[in-house]
């Protein structure tokens, strides 16, 4: 099953890598991963979508609170969030298909970023399905090439951040986390 996690982050070097290193050490697979810079620019969101038995859903959410710069960690898979995703899609085609993909991509809510003698570039944003569905509805006209964004997501749950305090080097260099 998806699991889709949110975490504030310390915007430091490394901190990606020890995320993902708890994931891949674990076998558990990474679906997507997205990640930027919030408005204060100390701190990133991370979303990532991972690949695993419902059961480990506490457990990966422990040993993300666990980790040195994580600041808040989220699970928003059942949760009441806003989840999106984009897609660039490149589409070669004929001239005879130039008005149905514009159909389709009016349909789709999609739009044109580019446009060439020999076809298109279009974006579509929107939940997963939809931008699946787009990238089918697109095959039919002939060669695409894509690019996908992977999940982003907010809680639309009302409630405050708890923000951990972050994990500082003990004596022996060991990180402790204070409370944990």
């Amino acid at each position: 099953m998806l699991q889709t996690i949110s975490l504030l982050v310390e915007n430091k070097p490394g901190a990606l890598m020890r995320i993902t290193g708890v994931l891949s050490a674990r076998g558990w697979n990474i679906d997507s991963l997205t990640v930027a810079r919030t408005l204060d620019a100390e701190q990133s969101r991370m979303t990532i979508v991972v690949d695993i038995d419902p059961v480990l859903r506490r457990q990966v959410m422990k040993q993300m609170n666990k980790l040195i710069n994580v600041l808040q960690a989220s699970d928003l898979t059942e949760s009441l969030a806003v989840r999106r995703e984009m897609a660039l899609v490149r589409v070669r085609t004929t001239a005879e298909n130039r008005a149905g993909i514009l159909r389709d991509a009016e349909i789709y809510g999609a739009r044109v970023v580019d446009a060439t003698s020999d076809g298109f570039g279009l974006e579509c944003t929107g939940p997963v399905e939809k931008v699946e569905e787009f990238i089918d509805a697109m095959k039919t006209f002939g060669d695409i090439d894509v690019t996908r964004s992977g999940i982003v997501a907010v809680s639309m749950e009302s409630r405050k951040l708890r923000l951990a305090p972050p994990v500082q080097a003990g004596a022996n260099g060991a990180m402790d986390r204070p409370g944990c």
